[in-house]
């Protein structure tokens, strides 16, 4: 379960979100064509079977997971999935792929319901991460797989320097951890940790991780 000062925090990324959903795809998308790279197709394409894709956003991935699947992506803010309800009505996948409500601190999904977890860019925000990669680890089935892409602390000495430094401001500003480490996380929930991929200084994860059988 999600600690009490999660839930409070929750409030505060609600509404930074929901402030940024009208001009999140033009900003992530910029950010990732400069920097953080591919990491939603190396996630995607890894997909399969029944899919939850935690802090869905607005839906930049949903029109790229493979049609095979079955996809339900679940958010905290409202302003994030009208957007993404848009793109899956434009993009016609909406017999297979939906968005609703939630906090991927306390799923609404019984155990074992999931075969893939998706997470991109998502752990830096989450108030309590620990508590998301446990909920990821009990929804998925056993067999199933996390994947996980995120920014962290950079492997440069300069880099992180600078990076302690800016943390408490986009913290406060934009409820963004940028020196969070996601693999603690995901191996402290039970997974296996089958791939660590590392780029940009360090600084961008790709982390492929599977629940035991």
């Amino acid at each position: 379960m999600a600690t009490p000062m999660a839930r409070a925090d929750n409030a505060h990324v609600r509404r930074y979100f929901d402030k940024l959903a009208p001009k999140y795809d033009r900003s992530m998308q910029r950010c990732e064509r400069f920097f953080l790279g591919h990491g939603r197709e190396w996630a995607t394409a890894r997909a399969s079977g029944e899919v939850l894709e935690l802090a869905v956003g607005t839906g930049l991935n949903l029109p790229q997971y493979p049609s095979s699947s079955k996809v339900v992506g679940i958010d905290l803010s409202e302003q994030m999935l009208a957007v993404a309800r848009t793109r899956i009505s434009g993009c016609g996948i909406g017999d297979r792929v939906r968005v609703e409500p939630g906090d991927v601190q306390v799923l609404g999904f019984s155990e074992d319901s999931f075969d893939t977890v998706v997470s991109t860019y998502t752990f830096c925000t989450i108030p309590d991460p620990a508590a998301a990669a446990r909920e990821a680890f009990r929804a998925l089935r056993p067999g199933g797989r996390f994947l996980l892409v995120e920014h962290g602390p950079s492997t440069s000495r300069v880099a992180y320097a600078a990076q302690r430094a800016l943390d408490p401001l986009f913290v406060r500003f934009q409820a963004d951890h940028i020196t969070r480490d996601p693999v603690p996380y995901v191996a402290g929930a039970g997974f296996g940790v089958d791939e660590v991929h590392r780029s940009k200084a360090g600084i961008v994860f790709h982390v492929a991780a599977t629940k035991s059988s």
